[in-house]
């Protein structure tokens, strides 16, 4: 159960920095800001529950790497970031190495 309180800790890892995104490109800047807020701390929370059992290291380089490649591809997706060919070879690496720490624990 671990392993999906992490997952989620880090799906909720993109929405604070996609909260603070909309929070400069919509004019409900105080709503996002409030979504930014409440995803970091439910993120948190899910971080700090999966690492009862996940050892620190583990736990937080998935979390974080979940977290940068899921706002990568929201910022491809969604806000005109570039997709090239470098970015997405290195956000594959990211996964690359999630996938490693998860099958050696």
């Amino acid at each position: 159960m671990s392993w999906v309180y992490l997952i989620l800790a880090g799906l909720f890892e993109i929405g604070w920095p996609l909260g603070l995104k909309l929070s400069q490109t919509t004019p409900h800047k105080y709503a996002y800001i409030s979504v930014a807020i409440v995803s970091m701390a439910i993120s948190g929370i899910l971080l700090w529950i999966a690492q009862k059992t996940i050892p620190i290291g583990t736990a937080y380089a998935i979390w974080t790497g979940i977290g940068a490649v899921g706002t990568l591809i929201v910022g491809i997706l969604f806000f005109q970031d570039s997709a090239s060919i470098w970015r997405l070879l290195s956000a594959l690496l990211i996964v690359v190495g999630i996938v490693g720490l998860k099958l050696a624990h």
